[in-house]
């Protein structure tokens, strides 16, 4: 293949904005610089605040509205809702926007992550002449890797080249450069970057939340696996710049499928400080976050603006803000009760939070991957299904009963309304009840919405990532502020995953870990109940042999990816796994959902144009502008189809 090389200007080439150089005995401490100079990067002080950085700019993407967008909707997690603008329609590929290289929520991780890129970069380079540990550079390499591997997976093959060779720290703005292949990039940076990272970093980590030899060996196993999918190519989805399907080490997939198995039972076998959660309801439950099971999260916090990377009492206050869970929130405030009176208020508390709703899960949510509703916990430790009179939380408290539905009275803390586990066809939709086109059940004072009845302005919020706050003092808090909870990146259930899967397609097992055995694992988990969120109340049950008596043997791929969705639903994932594994189109080819409406309870189904290269997404036009070359240069520059 004949390369072409450009003068690119990339748009971030330092780590610029909030910087951080110095560390507590438990966490990372923050303090704002305004630029890393490469002058900066040659004292300890300032690779070992560039290695702090690195961890600052998972913020920018992970909870930040434009690419939690691009990661869920357009897939079989969500579509668009209501109040949304055209950054949630374009991605929908249904009818209502396109995806163009002008469209916000995919340009993410090309502006993030080349700038995190370039001050690993600098800190590798930098390292040994300043006296830096070995280990403190492997977190340098394990987000080089990291970073590259987000890269090739949205945009196909990205430069190794910043300007002054590849994999080199580059202090000009225009430079020669090029876009290199996707076995280039595997081979030349992900993988001898991850597989460093798990030689020299820690078991431990250095200190809460920063990277361990097993946070390496999950990108690793998860880069391996990945790769395995391109080399293979089962559907023929074009890959660009355009080259052969082969690995430049002379390496086929069922290699790779083999190395990501054995990478993630090695982990598995050797969880060092991670561990599985007896609880799926536990991994999400707000007060135990940072928990053994989560391994890289993108922090916040609410006791300092400057540690948070946003403002504490309002957001959107910049682009570090978690907001994600706002976008998946409807206008719950407007449920009233049968006289008229707001019953459930705006609350920083986990099932409430900013309504923003621009993005909706579709019927087949609900009816299919969450089929089970009673023995598997997932559903109800995913989703806000009750939504509670919390009047009581006002200065002055408000303890009135309230006439609900059938005017039966309804007090705090008492459901308001329901969204039910199962269709009812004695439900009645008639008249404008809750204000919101709710229905009622005779003798049942909350309203209550029918799974098929889900519509794009009513639907269930996301509790797995709601808002938490310490501070509301019993009152409503500040649930306009963006989410001051860590965004959960990787955990260690994953390796179950990714070893099955691996397993699949083709990879020797181990003893007792056959691709059903590790989805089992999984599963037997999700049987376990402590909490019933819906019910608000204790339940201490366990269905773990129905769950993995439902186990399909042999395992299937469709199953794999029906659990990843149950396990990791609405955390950013599914795009890249239905992308990997090329079932985006047959996946999430057609949805259903109702309308705009409040009342509006009749589903309609909708077809997405999916083509296969939508499977990359489209270089950002503000990369294509800033370039110093011909348009014809930049046109060959963009992926094709956009």
């Amino acid at each position: 293949m004949k390369r072409i090389q450009f003068k690119i200007a990339f748009l971030v080439f330092l780590a610029v904005g909030v910087g951080f150089t110095s560390c507590s005995e438990d966490i990372l401490e923050e303090n704002p610089r305004n630029v890393f100079t490469p002058e900066f990067f040659q004292t300890q002080t300032g690779v070992e605040g560039g290695i702090t950085a690195l961890y600052t700019h998972l913020r920018f993407l992970y909870g930040a509205w434009n690419y939690y967008n691009s990661t869920e909707t357009g897939t079989d997690e969500y579509t668009y809702a209501q109040s949304a603008d055209g950054n949630f329609k374009d991605m929908d590929l249904s009818g209502v926007g396109s995806i163009i290289s002008d469209s916000a929520p995919p340009a993410g991780p090309w502006f993030s992550c080349f700038g995190a890129i370039n001050t690993a970069n600098g800190i590798i380079e930098n390292a040994e002449a300043v006296g830096i540990a070995e280990s403190l550079v492997a977190e340098a390499r394990f987000f080089r890797g990291f970073d590259y591997f987000l890269l090739v997976q949205t945009y196909g093959g990205v430069p190794l080249d910043l300007g002054s060779g590849e994999l080199a720290f580059n202090t000009s703005t225009f430079r020669g450069s090029t876009r290199n292949t996707v076995p280039e990039v595997y081979t030349k940076a992900i993988f001898p970057d991850l597989e460093l990272a798990v030689q020299n970093l820690p078991e431990q980590p250095r200190l809460t939340g920063t990277a361990t030899k097993n946070t390496a060996r999950l990108y690793l196993a998860k880069a391996y696996l990945t790769y395995a999918w391109w080399l293979q190519n089962p559907n023929n989805i074009p890959t660009y710049p355009d080259t052969p399907r082969t690995d430049p080490d002379g390496n086929d997939a069922a290699y790779y499928f083999q190395q990501a198995y054995n990478v993630a039972a090695t982990a598995i076998d050797n969880p060092g400080p991670y561990t599985l959660l007896d609880y799926f309801y536990d991994v999400h439950w707000a007060p135990n976050d940072r928990h053994a099971e989560m391994m890289l999260y993108a922090d916040h916090t609410e006791e300092s603006a400057i540690y948070n990377g946003a403002d504490l009492g309002w957001g959107l206050s910049g682009n570090q803000d978690n907001a994600s869970v706002w976008m998946v929130t409807w206008n719950y405030t407007a449920i009233t009760s049968s006289n008229n009176v707001s019953t459930v208020l705006r609350e920083a508390a986990q099932s409430y939070g900013r309504p923003w709703t621009r993005m909706a899960p579709p019927v087949e949510v609900f009816k299919n991957t969450f089929a089970d509703k009673d023995n598997d916990s997932r559903y109800d430790a995913t989703f806000v299904t009750s939504y509670r009179n919390n009047r009581d939380k006002l200065s002055p408290p408000d303890f009135t009963e309230y006439p609900n539905a059938n005017d039966i009275p309804v007090g705090p803390g008492e459901a308001v309304l329901t969204f039910l586990d199962e269709d009812d066809d004695d439900v009645d939709y008639s008249g404008n009840k809750a204000s919101i086109g709710a229905g009622s059940l005779p003798g049942r004072s909350d309203f209550v919405i029918n799974p098929g009845g889900v519509s794009r302005v009513v639907y269930p919020g996301l509790w797995k990532l709601g808002t938490y706050r310490t501070d509301n003092n019993g009152g409503l808090g500040s649930p306009n502020a963006g989410l001051t909870r860590p965004f959960p990146i990787a955990k260690y259930s994953e390796f179950y995953f990714i070893a099955a899967e691996a397993a699949v397609k083709g990879a020797a097992t181990q003893g007792g870990k056959s691709a059903v055995d590790l989805i089992n694992v999984i599963r037997e988990r999700a049987g376990k109940w402590r909490f019933d969120n819906g019910e608000q109340e204790e339940r201490i049950e366990d269905n773990s042999a129905a769950l993995v008596n439902d186990t399909p043997n042999p395992m299937t791929l469709d199953f794999i990816l029906q659990e990843r969705s149950r396990e990791y639903f609405g955390e950013g994932y599914r795009w890249y796994d239905l992308v990997r594994t090329q079932t985006w189109a047959d996946i999430a080819a057609t949805y259903s959902i109702a309308g705009n409406a409040y009342g509006d309870h009749t589903p309609q189904t909708f077809t997405r144009t999916i083509e296969p290269y939508h499977y990359l997404r489209p270089i950002p036009q503000g990369q294509l502008d800033a370039m110093d070359v011909s348009q014809a240069e930049k046109d060959t520059y963009q992926n094709p189809g956009y």
